[in-house]
């Protein structure tokens, strides 16, 4: 699991993002967001919000983004809500990322089905690529954290890379999607596995086989 800490409140970090303020259009996606909710609860927008300023942060550092506390502080004010508050979510929550990361934050899966699957393989590839976990690499392309189960069992192993997944992964999968990431290139998401479109079974479907060009009804056959 990943260290979850904030990262330190130095006069270096409010130097840099104490100023933090809404682009325009980000400043109107928030507003919409926290329409969404009745009067008087603003206060359940703080996760979108909190995902907007994270992808802000992002853009203008060339990264994946993550939460310095003056940007929290900000989110907090916007929603007139204690910063405790705001920091309780963020710090809950694995989808945003409390200290600076790479370019590319490849999560690598952990837990039992993938680890069976060879996630260990995964993680000592991603570590041969000079990544470590917390650390932003040399290169300021990737940071490499191990996470819980995030729902892909059937096709473990599996990766998340910033806002997409990678399926059915080995080595050289694995070494392929991050060379085309490296590349400035958008690899296919999903499964990596030839022939396999989403989670059904590998070598196509065994059951209900009339279902893959039409609606049978299969009642009568029963």
């Amino acid at each position: 699991m990943a260290d979850r800490h904030l990262a330190p409140d130095t006069p270096e970090l409010r130097d840099r993002w104490s100023s933090f303020e809404w682009t325009k259009e980000n400043k109107a996606a928030a507003d919409k967001h926290i329409a969404k909710y009745p009067e008087g609860r603003q206060k359940s927008a703080v996760m979108p919000l909190l995902d907007l300023a994270q992808r802000q942060v992002g853009e203008e550092t060339e990264t994946q983004g993550w939460l310095p506390l003056p940007v929290m502080e900000y989110v907090a004010e916007y929603l007139d809500m204690p910063i405790i508050r705001v920091v309780e979510v963020a710090t809950f929550y694995f989808m945003y990322n409390l200290v600076p990361v790479g370019k590319y934050h490849v999560q690598v899966c952990g837990t039992t089905p993938c680890m069976l699957r060879g996630s260990d393989d995964i993680i000592s590839a991603c570590k041969k690529r000079g990544m470590a976990k917390g650390k932003v690499s040399e290169d300021g392309l990737w940071t490499l954290t191990e996470v819980e189960c995030m729902g892909n069992c059937a096709t473990a192993p599996m990766v998340q890379i910033n806002d997409d997944n990678y399926e059915d992964l080995t080595v050289e999968r694995l070494d392929a999607v991050l060379d085309a990431l490296a590349k400035g290139e958008q690899p296919k998401a999903g499964t990596q596995e030839p022939g396999r479109h989403t989670s059904e079974p590998s070598g196509g479907p065994t059951t209900l086989k009339d279902m893959v060009d039409a609606n049978h009804d299969y009642r009568g056959d029963w």
